[in-house]
């Protein structure tokens, strides 16, 4: 039985993510697809910006494991990041708790969480120093911090998270795409990510537009598991993330 194009993208970037260069013929033979299929496949894909074709094969895409510092992106789209905020605090009610992911989106929630009766859990430094001047009750996991992005990971952090149950959680993420789902460069981060959204009776995903249609290395959930907040959206993709879960644009 032949596969589905979405099911031999998924296919093809598995395979990459394991040896980073592979083969047309290679593909076409573990797909069961002719050579001209899979370089359609290829093109669409390196479209996408997901991989870079090279002769007779492709490779993965070289900055799909690569990330920013949280000050090189704290000072990209802040007023998009800010409407998405705002929206994001106006879903927390009273008595809540609630798990803020390390990110410079979730950061700029936490003054519209100013007076509410909540508690917050956090992987975050610099988000625990904020909640606390607003005197929020804040809980700040242990474990490894990450110098780049001030995030703290590991199997402390993991361990300490895995007891804990949130009504909402709040992520960033480096990708967003209808196939591939919600990605980070770190495996260590979407390790954490992943469990907190399993730990969830709601969890959103918080992200301007420069997130979408994009694809890291590390996959951390299916987009159906959570809920979208954005700034803006194209029309052909909102469609498409629509089919597949609740998105919703925030206007600025």
């Amino acid at each position: 039985m032949e596969m589905l194009t979405e099911e031999r993208h998924k296919k093809i970037m598995d395979l990459l993510s394991q040896e980073s260069i592979v083969k047309s013929q290679e593909l076409s033979a573990a797909l069961n697809a002719s050579e001209s299929t899979i370089r359609r496949d290829l093109q669409e894909l390196e479209k996408a910006g997901l991989l870079e074709r090279v002769h007779g094969g492709a490779k993965i895409k070289s900055d799909l494991g690569t990330e920013q510092s949280m000050n090189e992106k704290s000072i990209k789209n802040i007023q998009e990041k800010q409407a998405i905020a705002k929206a994001a605090a106006e879903t927390v009610h009273e008595g809540d708790v609630i798990y803020l992911d390390a990110g410079t989106t979730t950061l700029e929630m936490i003054p519209y969480l100013a007076d509410k009766d909540i508690t917050a859990v956090t992987n975050s430094v610099h988000h625990a120093a904020k909640l606390i001047d607003l005197n929020i009750n804040t809980i700040i996991l242990g474990g490894t911090l990450k110098l780049s992005t001030k995030a703290i990971i590991g199997s402390t952090s993991m361990e300490q998270l895995k007891q804990f149950r949130f009504n909402k959680v709040f992520m960033g993420m480096n990708g967003i795409h209808p196939e591939f789902g919600l990605t980070t460069p770190d495996p260590e981060e979407a390790a954490l990510k992943r469990l907190a959204i399993h730990h969830a009776e709601h969890a959103f995903v918080l992200a301007d537009h420069s997130k979408l249609n994009k694809v890291s290395f590390t996959k951390v959930a299916d987009v159906q598991q959570v809920t979208l907040l954005v700034d803006a959206c194209p029309k052909e993709l909102l469609n498409e993330l629509q089919q597949k879960t609740t998105i919703k644009e925030v206007a600025k």
